[in-house]
């Protein structure tokens, strides 16, 4: 299975990259939970500390895209330090200000700013569909970076809340933000792997969200986001309840552990269907992986359903990504990429969200149903989108098919 991993890693630089990379995505799991851990430590008001670490979300969320077209207009190293800087340093100024007790609404603006941080996801992969794009081998290579992400969200928010708890309450941000400076330096010194700044076409203009089949998947990743924000949301609650709330932790580490080895699998694997089809048939399978959702009585029977619930999550977003890469133009493929992974993110912030209001009205248990119909909207909305999705697909087959002809 290893074989076909090691293969991609033979082209030079990108053993560079992807680590760089690696370490510049930490601070997607951990600045959001170190911003709640430290204001409910210094402030004692986790409605506070929860809309600040929303407002760092939504502005995240909103404010990737923009970075990611000006980076596939100018080039990654040019706009890549600026933007992390401009994040750091507003980071560093939401620290000092909770720490030297400034009004709220300064924690506000400044968790606004530091909202601005490039997404680093995308970036990586980017530079894997400029190395190889046209091979099977990219189906491998968004695979592995799939697998990644889900360390990056085992291992992230483990590291901040304990830094924060254990030795200051500033410690975990603060460590996101070395990790994100750290990581784009060393990212954007990579010269080699860079992808080429591409000539835009006069149709290209505009944002590249314009695109139906794009819409089609960032709605989906949507409403796939709130069942992740739910899932996370529930399972504290729902382990709480059962007098065992340090368990919460362990079950979600299960879930991720699931979509890591699903994302290592299904890289390997040389599937005939059309990527369009296996998005479909990959949210059809993340639907029905809710339904068992009905039946969880205890902590082990969700801690299994969820172990199986997460194989679903890496081959769907590894299909994501693949299909972006053939239906986006080439001039705009990071800006596609992080405009499906924002998407996500904004389900994730309005999962969590509604299932805190469903939680605190009617129990955790009931939390269970919002992740239950998430997972159905998301089937609706990829059946609605499939024919426009279908059609990019096949119409980046034709073009790419005429441009091997043309150039073989």
């Amino acid at each position: 299975m290893f074989r076909s991993y090691r293969e991609i890693f033979q082209t030079p630089g990108t053993k560079g990259f992807s680590a760089a990379g690696f370490i510049a995505r930490m601070p997607i799991s951990m600045m959001g939970i170190g911003i709640v851990t430290m204001l409910s430590q210094l402030r004692g008001e986790y409605w506070l500390a929860g809309a600040v670490a929303a407002t760092f979300a939504l502005a995240s969320a909103l404010l990737a895209p923009h970075i990611s077209r000006l980076a596939d207009r100018l080039g990654q190293s040019r706009v890549l330090l600026p933007a992390a800087g401009i994040s750091v340093t507003a980071a560093a100024i939401l620290l000092l200000c909770t720490r030297l007790g400034a009004p709220d609404w300064t924690l506000f603006l400044a968790a606004l700013f530091a909202g601005g941080m490039p997404n680093m996801a995308a970036m990586v992969r980017a530079r894997w569909a400029a190395i190889l794009g046209g091979s099977p081998k990219l189906h491998t290579a968004f695979s592995f970076e799939s697998v990644v992400d889900e360390i990056c969200f085992i291992i992230g928010p483990i590291v901040s809340v304990s830094l924060s708890v254990a030795v200051f309450p500033e410690a975990g941000p603060l460590l996101s933000c070395v990790f994100l400076l750290t990581g784009v330096v060393l990212f954007t010194l990579q010269k080699g792997t860079e992808p080429k700044v591409r000539p835009i076409d006069p149709e290209e203009k505009g944002s590249v969200i314009k695109l139906g089949s794009l819409q089609a998947l960032a709605f989906t990743l949507a409403a796939m986001g709130v069942i992740f924000g739910t899932v996370d949301v529930v399972t504290v609650a729902f382990a709480e309840e059962q007098g065992n709330k340090v368990a919460a932790s362990i079950v979600l580490s299960i879930y991720a552990v699931g979509s890591c080895l699903a994302g290592l699998v299904y890289g390997t694997l040389s599937l005939k269907a059309p990527l369009h089809r296996q998005f479909l048939q990959a949210v059809a399978l993340c639907m029905v992986m809710m339904l068992p959702l009905f039946f969880v009585s205890n902590l082990f029977s969700l801690a299994i359903v969820v172990f199986f619930a997460g194989m679903s999550v890496a081959p769907t977003l590894i299909v994501t990504m693949g299909l972006v890469e053939k239906i986006v133009p080439r001039s705009m493929v990071t800006e596609g990429m992080t405009w499906a992974i924002t998407g996500l993110g904004i389900g994730v912030a309005l999962g969590s969200a509604v299932a805190g209001w469903v939680i605190d009205g009617f129990g955790s248990q009931a939390g269970f149903m919002v992740a239950i119909v998430a997972g159905v909207l998301a089937m609706l909305i990829a059946g609605l989108g499939y024919r426009s999705l279908r059609s990019a697909h096949i119409r980046a087959i034709s073009r790419a098919e005429e441009a091997a002809v043309k150039h073989g």
